[in-house]
Formats: structure tokens, sequence, C-alpha cells
């Protein structure tokens, strides 16, 4: 009579936590799935199992032994190496160490052990060289916990995914705010910005270690009061000087106010008379990261198309409405800007676009680029107008 012992062999005792990996429940319709696949799987979860990398190289040589490449019910999943040939498919682990390793494989209940009467490893097979029972290690555990194992992974690349945007929103959101001091202390403007510089230092120090997602969204908030401390400090400041001077040589050449819109479009296959459509609220970003006063030093060639005087943000943004058709961006394009962007940065990234315009071959592939990056958590407007700040201050010097 066959049986399958659930005891091991020799001195070693029975255990709460061996009659539990041992009690995994027969399903009904057990997956058939491929062994490698899980296993990439199972590495990816490694640490909510708690299996180390070694661990792992263990399990890699027991899965090596297994002939079939699909683990399923009706397979023979049993494996009975000896130490010294597991050892030598471990890339020559010690055996005292493998050993170890495999009761760590036993205790996260992902093998069993089927121990023969003696502790030896071996098959037993019929006359005509049929296996009729062996004794070793079964992995069939890995077969019964495989749906587990596979949410597991899923988790594990959904956290680190979101882990991975949100640490770059945090970079995006620092480099805005370092090059906003820079340039509030080179001009000598009024402002505590020691005391902010002194706020960013330890955002900057903790960027250079391993952060949690919990750590990271702190660094996050941080991170936005700095911004906003910087914004509100510069708009103060461009209130005190921003006059209308240089907006009194301000002219419009066109009569036709809706010409533009009989413009051509640079994108293919994309009409510029189209009505943009509202974006949706909920799909509208922050506020830009730079204050309206920068934008307008950085692109002066803006200015001669304003019918009135740009100090507020929607003035920008209907300025940008009417710039994106004399510059060949469709309607629908304008709209996805807005769309992924919110209505400010997609003005900023307009007008941006207009001070190089000489240099932007496809305005609307352009532009939609910079809405992907947005879509993505991506794209920030305050390195393309730190950028041209920089360009017209190495043609001025």
């Amino acid at each position: 009579m066959k049986h399958i012992s659930v005891t091991p062999f020799g001195r070693q005792a029975v255990t709460a936590g061996l009659l539990a990996a041992r009690a995994l429940p027969d399903e009904a319709a057990l997956p058939r799935i491929d062994k490698w696949s899980l296993f990439n799987d199972l590495r990816t979860a490694r640490l909510r199992f708690g299996l180390s990398d070694r661990d792992l190289s263990v399990l890699y040589a027991l899965l090596t032994f297994l002939p079939a490449k699909v683990l399923e019910e009706a397979g023979d999943l049993v494996v009975f190496p000896s130490n010294a040939a597991l050892s030598d498919r471990a890339h020559g682990m010690a055996e005292s160490t493998l050993r170890r390793h495999l009761a760590v494989l036993v205790k996260a209940g992902l093998i069993w052990r089927q121990d023969s009467p003696n502790g030896k490893r071996y098959a037993a097979r019929d006359r005509a060289g049929a296996l009729v029972q062996a004794f070793g290690l079964d992995l069939r555990p890995l077969l019964l916990r495989a749906t587990d194992i596979v949410s597991a992974a899923a988790e594990v690349m959904q956290a680190t995914d979101h882990l991975h945007r949100a640490r770059e929103a945090l970079v995006l959101r620092m480099r805005d705010a370092a090059k906003l001091l820079a340039y509030g202390i080179e001009a000598g403007l009024p402002g505590d910005w020691a005391g902010l510089q002194a706020r960013l230092l330890p955002l900057r120090a903790a960027l250079r270690r391993k952060m949690d997602s919990d750590l990271v969204a702190r660094l996050l908030g941080e991170a936005g009061d700095i911004l906003q401390a910087l914004r509100a400090m510069l708009d103060v400041t461009s209130e005190k000087t921003h006059g209308t001077a240089a907006h009194s040589e301000r002219h419009h050449t066109n009569s036709n106010e809706d010409s533009y819109e009989l413009e051509p479009c640079l994108e293919t296959g994309r009409g510029g008379g189209q009505v943009a459509a509202v974006p949706d609220p909920k799909e509208i970003s922050q506020m830009p990261s730079v204050p309206l006063v920068l934008v307008l030093k950085a692109c002066p060639d803006i200015l001669p198309y304003a019918r009135s005087n740009l100090t507020q943000w929607r003035d920008l943004v209907v300025l940008a409405s009417e710039l994106r058709g004399m510059m060949g961006i469709s309607a629908s394009a304008w709209a996805e800007a807005q769309r992924f962007m919110g209505p400010e940065t997609a003005a900023v990234a307009v007008v941006a676009m207009m001070q190089r315009i000489a240099s932007i071959s496809n305005p609307g592939g352009y532009l939609r680029a910079l809405s992907g990056k947005a879509a993505a958590g991506g794209f920030s407007a305050g390195p393309m107008i730190m950028a041209l700040l920089n360009s017209e201050s190495a043609r001025a010097a």
C-alpha cells in the first residue's frame, strides 16, 4: 500500500509550522503553469514569502531536476537529487548551507519533504522501469500556491512602479525649487531665500538613500510646500516690479480675429478649424511651478500679440489659445494639452514653443509629445522656462 509520510526522517521533530505547510488545501482544479514564469514571479515577490536570493538559487536548482517545463497536477512533481548533485546545480554551494536553505523553503511552504524510510532521496521503479514512487523534495506546493505567487508579484510590481513615478515627481519638484532659488538669489530679489534653501538641503540628501513610498510621499509634500513658498515670494516681487511700460508698444497686426483658424495645420491629417473640447476638471493638473513674471521674462516674443496686460494666468491662457492657431497647432492638440497639463501649464508650454518657434518643425506634434509626458506624470513647465532664461542670459553675456 502506497503511503506518503508527512513526518521528517531522523531526529527532526514535527512542528506546528511543518503541519501548517502540509495543510495547504487541495483545490479541485489546479492551474497549469510554466515553471520558469512562476519562478520569475516568486523572485519578484520573494520578500513577501520571506526568501533570500540564496533560497531562490536552491529552488532554481531543484526546478532544473524537473524534466517537464510545465507544472501540472498530473505530472511527477517530486525530484530526488542527491545533495552532491543539488550542490553542483547550485554552483558549488556547501551541503550544510544547502540544507539550511532547503529548510527555509520548507518553512515557507514552497516545497515538501517526501522522506524515504532511510532518509535517502531515490525513486522506486517497477520491472518495466516505470516510476512507482519517488522520495525526495515535492514541488507540488508551488502549484498549490501559484495564484498567491502571481498575485503578490503583480502587487509588488505595481508598488514599484508607483514608487518610481513618485520619485520622478519629487525630482522634478526639487529641480524647479532649486532653479527658482538660484534665480531669486542671483537676481537679488527680496525674500527668505536662505531659509528655503536650508529646507531644501535635507530633501537633496534623502535622494541619495533608498526610500520607501511613505518617505517619498512625505518628501513630495515638503517639496510642494517649498515650491508654493517660492511662487508666493516671486509673485509678490512681480507685483511690485511689473509695470505696463513693457506692454505700451503692443499691437495686433491681424484685423480678423478668427483668421488664424484658417492657417494650415502642420500635423498630418488634422485640420486647424476644429472646436477645442472643454477639458475635464478632474484631469487638470496643478498650477505651473514657475511664476507668471518669469514666463513673461523668458518669452518676450509673445508680448506684441497680447491684447491686454498679462497680469493673470487666464490672460496667458487666452493668448496661448490664439497663438496655437498661428503656430499650426490643431484645436484637438491644444485641448489634449489642457486636459493632461491643465490650462495654465499648457499655456506656458505653447508660449515657450513660440519663443523658439524657428527651431521647431512640427509644433503640433511637439505639443502632443509634451502632453504624453504630462499624462505619464513626467512633465514640468519649469525646466522649459529656465532653459529659455539661461539661453537669454548667455546671449546677453
